[in-house]
């Protein structure tokens, strides 16, 4: 299974444009996707930025006829938003830990959120996230945490995960301050634009929201 991201910029004022024209062009986006065997296509929302997620079989290549599909259903809303990944390319894969996938995903919890790099900060940020994998070695994270990937482009930090509720523990006091730990670290190169580590630092992001999911 191959995993892909794409994230854009929504236009200022055109939030409200860009969700009615998402709809309109979903029931034809579906059936590209069903066509073309995509899989788990997610699209999310925080502050104006988009994020966009999916999977497709190892190797899957577009034919002509299906690229130009695609252009055709992007031309309908592509004026309401700039993109910040590259159309057609992936975004910088800067963290994986993609475990044991759940198939069913009707007891996952997603967690995705967004930040923005401090100049200068992306290599260093690559580099942290590379100690984890390190770390980990060749053992497979059995959960509740699947399917966790983290992308990058202009700037911006992009994290999805599917969390297996039936997994899930209340965190023990050594663990909390782990996370404590690492988050404080983390604020020292990036700046929080979704509202995941509020409950750490007081402030106040806006929360993301998934506007979009086809299986």
């Amino acid at each position: 299974m191959e995993r892909h991201a794409f994230a854009m910029k929504v236009k200022e004022g055109r939030m409200n444009d860009y969700r009615k024209k998402l709809g309109e062009i979903w029931p034809k986006l579906t059936a590209f996707l069903d066509r073309n065997k995509v899989k788990n296509f997610s699209i999310w929302n925080a502050e104006d930025l988009i994020f966009g997620y999916y999977e497709n079989e190892d190797g899957a290549a577009l034919s002509a006829e299906e690229n130009a599909a695609k252009d055709a259903i992007t031309a309908k809303i592509q004026d309401t938003f700039d993109w910040i990944s590259t159309p057609g390319k992936d975004m910088r894969l800067m963290y994986h830990n993609f475990g044991v996938v759940r198939e069913n995903k009707e007891l996952i919890r997603h967690r995705m959120f967004m930040t923005k790099l401090k100049d200068g900060c992306e290599e260093e940020y690559k580099r942290r996230h590379d100690g984890l994998i390190e770390q980990r070695g060749d053992t497979v994270d059995p959960g509740p945490d699947s399917n966790f990937s983290i992308w990058s482009a202009g700037g911006y930090i992009f994290g999805y995960d599917e969390i297996d509720t039936t997994m899930e523990v209340e965190e023990t006091v050594e663990e909390r301050e782990q996370t404590v730990e690492w988050e404080m670290r983390q604020l020292g190169i990036m700046d929080w634009i979704t509202n995941d580590v509020d409950w750490m630092t007081g402030d106040v992001h806006a929360d993301v929201k998934r506007l979009a999911w086809h299986n």
